[in-house]
């Protein structure tokens, strides 16, 4: 049986030891740059849809969600009134609930990433329909685009009552027949991305939602990241500013009047783009 002296000095080495151990370490430690990996979130407004092309990307970064303000907002656009159509440019998961709820009414959303649809096939709503759409322009051609529309007739207000078969470069003449033919309540555009110059952009997707606006009785627009350049651009030609109703934060609400009567589409003094 061990001594209480052996026994005293072996404590102490353990003891020792451990110090030491400790000591290195806190030295490394404050050395060491200190490395914070990204958190995904798991609350409900970050989209569980990653794009094919963007499958490296944390799906945080995918796209920038909508503030719950925003998505108030939203919510009682479309709440004021029940049994509405409403179109979506952009399949965001976020939406899929407001559609939902719209019952007696229907929804549509506009999507071009097909891989999106594919996901969002694997479960069922309820009157809310998919249908896949092809851009016919880059972000990085805005300023080009937005050219033709002035200078070209058949882009004006009153000739794009032809817009399923327009030959205006920022129509969409290839949407569903249902697209043209339907009055639509609400048009949201959320979409194409459109966050970088080879990107798909949203002129298109604005101009034929203006479009599609006059063609009612009265619709609400409204357009998501109109922080951005594109975005206000297109928003002040063609929904025009004396059509903005509210703002809340990066997303803007224009209500339109229906009619195709005139040329222009905004009675004040169009924007101007250096």
């Amino acid at each position: 049986m061990p001594s209480k002296k052996k026994l005293f000095f072996f404590f102490i080495l353990i003891s020792s030891t451990l110090s030491i151990y400790k000591l290195i370490k806190i030295t490394v430690t404050a050395r060491s740059p200190s490395i914070r990996l990204p958190r995904i979130p798991c609350s409900p407004k970050y989209s569980p849809f990653v794009p094919h092309k963007l499958t490296r990307h944390p799906i945080f970064q995918e796209e920038e969600p909508l503030t719950l303000k925003e998505l108030n907002l939203l919510s009682s656009i479309i709440a004021r009134n029940q049994s509405r159509n409403l179109l979506f440019f952009g399949l965001n998961p976020q939406f899929l609930p407001l559609a939902e709820a719209n019952i007696g009414g229907s929804a549509i959303f506009l999507e071009d990433d097909f891989e999106r649809i594919r996901k969002f096939h694997r479960k069922t709503y309820r009157n809310v329909a998919v249908h896949l759409v092809r851009y016919n322009g880059k972000a990085g051609n805005a300023y080009d685009l937005l050219k033709h529309g002035r200078e070209h007739k058949y882009c004006s207000r009153r000739a794009s009552k032809y817009v399923g078969i327009s030959r205006c470069r920022l129509a969409l003449s290839s949407l569903p027949q249902e697209i043209y033919k339907k009055s639509w309540d609400v048009v949201v555009v959320d979409g194409p991305r459109g966050d970088k110059p080879e990107a798909p952009g949203r002129m298109a997707a604005i101009y034929t939602a203006a479009i599609i606006a006059r063609m009612g009785s009265g619709t609400d627009v409204v357009v998501h990241d109109a922080d951005r350049m594109i975005e206000k651009w297109y928003s002040w030609e063609f929904l025009c500013h004396e059509n903005l109703f509210s703002v809340k934060g990066k997303l803007w609400h224009f209500r339109i009047e229906g009619s195709l009567q005139l040329d222009g589409f905004c009675s004040e003094k169009k924007v101007q783009v250096l």
